[in-house]
């Protein structure tokens, strides 16, 4: 497979050049032969136009069902952008400041302890420097741990407050460690200063404006022959076997699952780029106004100074959006500043704002040593990437 991605690169990943199309399925093509994803959705779009949008593959290996371009996909952490986006907009309504203290909004975390030393069942802890904020949550610097809800039915509320119990992993704003937990506690923010879900809010202001109809928590009944199954290939599983999403416990379609702002949405390829579209637009779509100028330079501008950040090398952070700071391997094909966030089962989203392009790639597969640095990521961005600029 090494040498499979060496060829692509080398041939600039296009059997005919300026082909997009024909880049992004040659790209992909050779990962669905050899097992090592079931299917994928691929969508390039540049300067507000869809340029490719292409399905490949099985969506389900049992069935032989081919993929389609609105098959719906986990798209685990490439929720929390939207906790972001969220955030921004209470503090345009003066609601919240990204300055807040946690526990001006969530009193269970004051007085919080930091885990000092651990050796074996025993623990040393000590109060932290100073209290947590929810900057410190947004750029993953607040030392916040993930916790696993105790049951399916568990509201976000009951997570989160497990959440406040539980020691800081380090000093506050001192580094960084991603925290899904902590973009919990986000949404938890968000429902308590806006009066309702955070499902119910997100369908509210972002989803329902910008018409994402099939992006949800809860994939109805009448949706499900249209999600993607998930498979799992790693060095103890050679062929690919279908695997549950980590954090999705019981049926999608009950509602009275738990909500994970951190990673719990379903959404498609065409859903995840208007919401890119967007951003790019600077808060704006089909003239209609969801987000300010300035809080979209916010979220999408690196927060994080010389801290070390990210998956791959390069990486820097914004308010819950993954930013490219300095572009290199599985970004050298983007701009310094494309911001975007990938998924637990390698889903993929970023915008170019000098390129003005966007790539989602969807697929399901568990199992990559680093699903932001896969090889089917790699692939697919360098194809499209080349191709646009023929």
């Amino acid at each position: 497979m090494k040498g499979l991605i060496l060829t692509f690169l080398l041939l600039g990943v296009t059997a005919k050049a300026g082909d997009l199309t024909s880049a992004v399925r040659d790209s992909l093509e050779p990962f669905i032969k050899d097992r090592e994803i079931s299917g994928a959705v691929a969508l390039v779009a540049k300067e507000g136009e869809v340029l490719s949008y292409e399905a490949l593959g099985k969506s389900n290996l049992e069935t032989g069902r081919a993929m389609k371009r609105n098959d719906l996909f986990w798209i685990a952490s490439m929720t929390k952008p939207l906790a972001g986006v969220s955030i921004m907009m209470l503090q345009e309504e003066r609601k919240v400041q990204v300055d807040d203290l946690v526990e001006t909004h969530l009193p269970e975390f004051k007085d919080l302890w930091l885990l000092e030393k651990e050796t074996g069942e025993s623990r040393l802890l000590k109060r932290p420097s100073r209290k947590i904020t929810l900057f410190d949550l947004l750029t993953h610097t607040a030392g916040v741990p993930s916790v696993d809800e105790p049951r399916s039915h568990t509201t976000l509320a009951e997570l989160v407050a497990q959440i406040s119990q539980q020691p800081l992993l380090h000093e506050p704003g001192s580094r960084w460690k991603y925290s899904s937990g902590g973009i919990n506690v986000l949404g938890r923010v968000v429902e308590v200063v806006s009066g309702q879900s955070f499902a119910d809010f997100i369908e509210e202001r972002i989803l329902a404006p910008l018409g994402m109809s099939d992006t949800t928590f809860f994939p109805p009944k009448g949706k499900l022959d249209r999600v993607a199954k998930s498979y799992l290939k790693n060095d103890d599983v050679t062929e690919l076997t279908e695997t549950q999403p980590r954090s999705i416990n019981g049926p999608l379609w009950d509602r009275r699952r738990t909500v994970e702002p951190g990673g719990g949405l379903y959404s498609t390829a065409e859903d995840m780029r208007r919401f890119y579209q967007m951003m790019l637009d600077g808060g704006v779509w089909r003239g209609r106004r969801l987000l300010s100028e300035e809080s979209v330079e916010e979220l999408t501008r690196t927060q994080t100074g010389e801290i070390v950040t990210g998956f791959t090398d390069g990486m820097s952070w914004g308010l819950a959006f993954q930013v490219v700071k300095e572009p290199q391997g599985v970004t050298a094909m983007l701009s310094p500043g494309t911001f975007g966030h990938g998924g637990a089962h390698g889903t993929q989203s970023w915008a170019d704002p000098v390129n003005q392009t966007i790539y989602i790639l969807m697929i399901q597969r568990r199992g990559f040593s680093n699903g932001d640095n896969s090889p089917v990521r790699k692939a697919f961005q360098a194809a499209a990437y080349s191709a646009l600029s023929k």
